[in-house]
């Protein structure tokens, strides 16, 4: 089982000013690299690919003392991250709908590159858990605060800047599970805006909505930062400010979800959840013309749509269902996944399935059979009766 491991860095001052120049340097390299590609398929429709970039290396160390500070297989993970970037675009290119962009690679600003990745532990960056420090080429020994023990075998080392923080991530492979005890209980969930989620069992979870609480803090910030002169001092340190407000909102978010899945985990030996296309819920109103006036258009609540998708933003259910998942697998629970359809308008007692069923959002009520329930606690029964189908197919 892979792992990682996020720790927070205490350089010292010259340390500190070495991992920026790091960063720098391989941002240099990227956007170098990205430039090479762009003139060679501008001049002669020939296209780079990533060995011919990582053979120049030992070149460019030669001429360029200050990239061969670094190490040389970290240069190598960026020129990696570059075709990464490639690939997606070409794999865009061929799947992209009439009148998408594909997204073609773009240059690095100093907002856009924060860190540097190693690939192998001991080649130009290595974890000293005796110490709890990190050695890196061209830096030297970093402290960690390492709040926790490392598992497994590290396999890569990644530096990241956060604000004016620095972060280690350490990706272990072979980490071992950690079974937790039976419970015999098994939960379906069902996600929400109103309650983040309703049990199966009838139990809700509240919703703390950390960017609503936030919104005008935050507001005010960037427009602070919108007034701010371009390329001032004064509007880095703004936007810097707002950067840490935007990071103060995902890190309370991070730490609800962590600790609301070690609850359920601990709790239930089968977890149920919809397999949601959260992307797709995401997307914008579609236009709907007027077919009385060419060229107007009718309301089409674009304005609630919006509001809807920064409520599902704020909840995070995608990276709470990843927690969860995560956390179920190191406990040895036994986790499923299943189709979302009609989960909230199908009937569990009769199985009539209809809109008209969800009567108001709070409440279900059969057509068919004139069942009533709560409607998010029956949509979290049918989705573990779902789940529960699926377990019995797959013994």
């Amino acid at each position: 089982m892979r792992r990682a491991y996020v720790f927070r860095l205490r350089p010292t001052a010259r340390q500190h000013v070495a991992l920026a120049a790091c960063v720098e340097a391989h941002r240099e390299l990227y956007n170098a690299a990205l430039q090479e590609r762009r003139d060679a398929w501008s001049h002669s429709k020939t296209r780079v690919n990533y060995g011919d970039q990582s053979a120049q290396l030992t070149e460019i160390r030669d001429a360029r003392r200050d990239q061969a500070v670094w190490s040389f297989s970290s240069q190598q993970a960026t020129l990696r991250r570059l075709n990464k970037a490639f690939a997606g675009f070409f794999r865009r290119v061929k799947t992209a709908r009439t009148g998408v962009k594909a997204g073609y690679p773009r240059f690095k600003g100093k907002a856009r590159f924060d860190g540097v990745e190693w690939p192998k532990d001991g080649d130009g960056a290595r974890w000293l858990p005796e110490t709890r420090r990190v050695y890196l080429q061209g830096v030297g020994q970093v402290k960690a605060h390492q709040h926790r023990e490392v598992a497994g075998r590290v396999k890569t080392i990644q530096v990241k800047r956060a604000g004016r923080r620095w972060m280690l991530v350490l990706s272990c492979d072979d980490v071992p599970t950690n079974p937790a005890p039976a419970t015999g209980r098994q939960a379906g969930i069902d996600v929400g805006i109103v309650s983040f989620l309703t049990l199966s069992d009838g139990e809700h979870i509240g919703n703390p909505r950390w960017g609503r609480v936030a919104a005008e803090r935050l507001a005010a910030a960037q427009q602070r930062l919108q007034r701010a002169q371009r390329r001032s001092g004064n509007r880095d340190r703004k936007r810097e400010t707002v950067a840490a407000r935007h990071r103060k909102i995902a890190n309370q978010r991070k730490d609800f979800h962590h600790k609301l899945a070690r609850v359920l985990v601990e709790r239930y030996d089968l977890v149920v959840v919809e397999d949601l296309q959260i992307v797709n819920m995401l997307r914008r109103a579609k236009p709907v013309p007027d077919p009385d006036q060419p060229g107007a258009f009718l309301s089409n609540g674009a304005r609630a749509k919006t509001g809807l998708n920064r409520s599902i933003s704020d909840a995070g259910w995608g990276q709470f269902v990843s927690i969860l998942r995560a956390k179920a697998e190191d406990a040895g629970r036994t986790w499923i996944e299943v189709d979302p359809r009609h989960s909230s308008d199908g009937c569990e007692r009769c199985g009539y399935a209809a809109a008209e069923n969800r009567i108001t959002q709070a409440d279900f009520e059969c057509q068919h059979c004139l069942h009533r329930a709560p409607a998010d606690a029956h949509a979290a029964r049918n989705i573990l009766r779902a789940g529960l189908a699926l377990h019995a197919q797959a013994a």
